[in-house]
């Protein structure tokens, strides 16, 4: 399972085994169960998730008890609560497991403590962070600029697997759209 956590980092930098070895001392790793949280509203965020095996949503509850779907987390994927977690504080979102699920977990402090030991650390903590903004920035402006249509057809373009593994009235959640429109739209897609 460490070599999941070693070619991912390597897609950004090199690491020698030692190296390697001494980034890999300041994970834990945790088995969770479906439907087991790794993260709950209220609760202090100690850990960003490298998701090894399976799949996890993270969600807020607004104050009507409505679900709102942020996003999912599969394999070579990072989760957590971040506002929470770089800032100490009590989660405002949901973390759980969709499938029963194998994460490496990192704190904070071992965070800061790799990335001012290893500059190879903070790069690729800079180069994920970067693309998270982006991909965040690409949610939001679907969200502003697309119709649902368009919603559904990216998705299933960027991560066909998500439509294998997620319930559809998760697909629907996360796309913003009742769990009809999103029949709709697969039948639509099957016909063509």
């Amino acid at each position: 399972m460490s070599t999941i956590l070693r070619k991912h980092i390597e897609r950004i930098t090199p690491l020698t085994d030692s190296e390697f070895d001494y980034v890999l001392a300041h994970f834990s790793p945790r088995s969770f169960k479906k439907q087991q949280y790794l993260i709950q509203e209220g609760e202090l965020v100690q850990n960003d998730f490298f998701v090894l095996s399976g799949l996890v949503k993270s969600y807020y509850t607004n104050a009507d008890g409505k679900e709102h779907l942020m996003q999912f987390g599969m394999e070579d994927w990072w989760i957590t609560d971040y506002q929470a977690y770089f800032n100490q504080q009590h989660a405002q979102l949901n973390i759980d497991c969709i499938e029963n699920t194998q994460v490496l977990c990192l704190s904070l402090h071992n965070r800061e403590k790799l990335c001012a030991e290893l500059h190879k650390m903070e790069h690729f903590f800079r180069k994920k962070s970067n693309a998270g903004y982006v991909a965040l920035q690409r949610r939001i402006l679907s969200l502003l600029n697309n119709n649902a249509q368009e919603r559904y057809e990216s998705l299933l373009k960027l991560y066909p697997e998500l439509f294998q593994r997620v319930p559809k009235t998760l697909i629907a959640s996360y796309l913003g759209v009742s769990r009809e429109t999103l029949s709709r739209f697969s039948s639509k897609a099957d016909l063509k």
